[in-house]
């Protein structure tokens, strides 16, 4: 059987070709104050790289960069496009959601922080806007366990699909078949430092 005569995907996995990964505001000020925030990092820096070797688009946004600083340089040097805001969901940012729209990019995996103030108020807002959302557990924090476990709850009681960074990069890459797999594989492969 070739790839012509297989029965189609299922529409509640992401692919390549229709999820956008956006990054909310992982920014150098607020990183001392989550728990965990190391590994949430390197989670991220993970899933922007596999983003980038099968050609996703990604962006990250920074909430008040005056008073909460830029975002990490662990990420920064990887990111293109930073869009700076003040209210705390993405949802109204259209430098990023406008083209990511027009290229007809439907699905988008959140990360980032925090997970009950401006990652859910974007995972909301993106869902009204009729995005289908997925969010990366290891992937988004909080100051406090309590907030990013109740926000993690409303999340997807309202339609928002939980994941993790490597079931969304295998999701991405699809098959062992595709060019990329050895990278990808690497990426998965990779041990957080200290462990």
């Amino acid at each position: 059987m070739n790839d012509t005569t297989l029965p189609p995907r299922s529409i509640e996995l992401m692919s390549r070709h229709d999820t956008a990964l956006l990054v909310v505001d992982v920014q150098e000020r607020l990183l001392p104050l989550i728990d965990n925030s190391e590994r949430m990092v390197w989670n991220i820096r993970r899933l922007i790289d596999a983003a980038s070797l099968l050609g996703l688009p990604f962006a990250a946004t920074e909430q008040y960069p005056q008073g909460l600083g830029g975002t990490t340089p662990a990420l920064v040097v990887r990111l293109c496009e930073i869009a700076e805001k003040r209210r705390f969901s993405c949802g109204q940012v259209t430098s990023i959601l406008g083209p990511w729209t027009e290229a007809g990019t439907n699905k988008i995996l959140v990360v980032g922080i925090e997970a009950h103030v401006c990652v859910q108020q974007t995972v909301l807002d993106t869902m009204a806007q009729g995005f289908t959302v997925f969010v990366a557990v290891d992937a988004i924090a909080s100051r406090h366990e309590l907030d990013r476990e109740y926000a993690l709850r409303r999340m997807e009681s309202s339609g928002a699909t939980l994941t993790t960074t490597e079931a969304a990069v295998f999701e991405w890459c699809e098959t062992s078949e595709v060019a990329e797999f050895k990278q990808i594989s690497q990426l998965v492969q990779e041990v957080f430092p200290g462990s």
